[in-house]
């Protein structure tokens, strides 16, 4: 069974392992292994503080009880009266179990609930499953791409993709 809730403070452990072990396995083969080291450790403790500060909403995904995926959608800073998903993170022992299109479904609710008529997000050009992912949800490429530095000094390519609440 698949539950789909706003996370609490609580979910402060639950959130930092599922896009530690998410970022693990998709991000980190593209930096150094000490750099990716520390990108992991950073991702376990980040979420307890963003769980209570600001208007962004975290939502929290179990399957059988055991969190398993996460989002993160704030009011996007770029492109003015639509949201971003900033964070969407499955743990690879969720992947293919539904749970991550149960909370994709859940967020878009939730955001055109709050009143979002559009919903857009980055992605790395080369995570291939993630981009897969986001087109199986409806979402399209919006022509849009970036270079992002992670903090090592090599900028990755990032596409945006966009779609309706």
């Amino acid at each position: 069974m698949i539950e789909v809730r706003r996370a609490v403070p609580q979910d402060g452990d639950a959130l930092g392992e599922i896009h530690a072990a998410a970022w693990e396995a998709a991000y980190a083969p593209f930096f150094a292994p000490e750099f990716a080291a520390d990108g992991v450790r950073d991702r376990r403790g980040r979420w307890h503080a963003r769980i209570t500060d600001g208007p962004e909403t975290i939502l929290l995904a179990a399957l059988d009880g055991r969190p398993l995926a996460m989002s993160y959608a704030v009011p996007s800073a770029s492109r003015p009266g639509l949201a971003e998903i900033y964070s969407f993170y499955g743990h690879p022992d969720g992947w293919g179990s539904g749970v991550a299109a149960a909370l994709m479904a859940e967020t878009l609710r939730h955001l055109r609930n709050a009143g979002f008529p559009q919903v857009h997000l980055w992605t790395l050009r080369d995570t291939l499953r993630s981009r897969r992912f986001y087109a199986k949800c409806g979402f399209s490429e919006s022509g849009r791409e970036r270079a992002l530095d992670f903090g090592d000094g090599n900028p990755l390519a990032q596409l945006e993709y966009e779609r309706p609440c």
